[in-house]
């Protein structure tokens, strides 16, 4: 029985949430791309808090195209720069159940440039 995309994803995503937990000393940086933006949180699941969150419908993004690795990559530097102003600076990455390529990858290399540490 083949699973549809959604399935797969869903699939994915529970497989990598059972290994995956985020501290307060080490939270975690979740992913959610959907066809049109991307969303970046910083979670402490202890806590169940979002710490810092950074996303393509902020109004500075609104203008600008969203569905693309350039507005992923902007998107990782804002979360990474936001983390660190917060005293973050390790995370662990969750991709949120998507392919670790395209905007997923720009957006986790650009957090690591900026500063990130996963």
């Amino acid at each position: 029985m083949k699973l549809s995309r959604v399935e797969s994803t869903r699939s994915r995503h529970r497989r990598v949430r059972r290994k995956v937990s985020g501290t307060g000393d080490r939270p975690r940086l979740a992913v959610f791309r959907s066809n049109q933006h991307i969303y970046a949180q910083v979670i402490d699941d202890v806590q169940q808090h979002t710490l810092v969150a950074a996303s393509t419908v902020e109004p500075e993004f609104k203008t600008k195209s969203s569905a693309n690795c350039d507005a992923s990559s902007q998107i990782g530097k804002l979360i990474a720069e936001r983390s660190l102003a917060k005293g973050i600076s390790s995370v662990v990455f969750d991709r949120g159940g998507k392919l670790y390529h395209g905007r997923v990858k720009a957006l986790a290399e650009a957090a690591r440039a900026a500063g990130l540490e996963f």
